[in-house]
């Protein structure tokens, strides 16, 4: 069993940006999780996890926009953005606000480990499992598990707290997490039972810090 002590749960992206179907930069499949995400926010804390909340805030002038998302972000008025035609976008809905105390990280790119103090602020802490929640899937959800298991971290995703483009997209990405040593579980799971069946891969690794 998992300490809830060692572990944070990090929710990504889940901002009205990425979230409402006027976005430019929607997720079709978000806006349905965010009762689930909420349902995970709750168990996390309710079970003495830290939470970690991971966010975008781009640039007026669009420098810090990855170059291939630019043209779409830019014809789309510049969502994620202070000065945008809609600054509301970088909201969070209001079930999905930190609690006091929670940390506010904005990453640049789409891992949260990637240009953010994640990692040092996790290992300060004793933290060495993250529990994966947000959006999207195949992006910024994928990229942050596969830092965090490179950087060492026992890595579990929470699979309806998580959303993609498409169903057959979702499925085949946790299917790729699963075997690369993640542990899917479902919000149900989270709530009733924590992380008392997530394997501990650090418990017998000799490279453990």
């Amino acid at each position: 069993m998992i300490d809830p002590a060692r572990a944070t749960l990090v929710m990504i992206d889940m901002q009205r940006g990425f979230i409402d179907p006027g976005s430019a930069l929607c997720v079709p499949g978000a806006a349905a999780t965010v009762g689930a995400c909420a349902d995970a926010l709750a168990a996390a804390r309710r079970q003495g996890m830290a939470v970690v909340h991971v966010r975008r805030s781009y640039a007026a002038d669009g420098s810090d926009v990855e170059p291939a998302r630019h043209g779409t972000w830019l014809a789309g008025g510049r969502p994620l953005c202070a000065a945008g035609d809609d600054p509301s976008t970088l909201d969070c809905p209001d079930v999905l606000t930190p609690a006091d105390g929670e940390r506010v990280l904005v990453k640049p790119r789409y891992s949260a480990f990637f240009g953010t103090p994640l990692d040092a602020a996790l290992r300060r802490a004793g933290v060495d499992t993250v529990v994966l929640t947000g959006t999207a899937m195949p992006n910024c959800v994928r990229s942050t598990a596969y830092d965090a298991l490179s950087l060492d971290y026992n890595v579990a995703v929470v699979a309806d707290a998580t959303s993609s483009r498409t169903p057959e997209a979702q499925a085949a990405n946790l299917a790729d997490l699963a075997a690369a040593g993640a542990y899917v579980l479902d919000v149900a799971e989270l709530s009733e039972r924590g992380l008392a069946a997530m394997p501990d891969h650090l418990a017998a690794w000799p490279g453990r810090r």
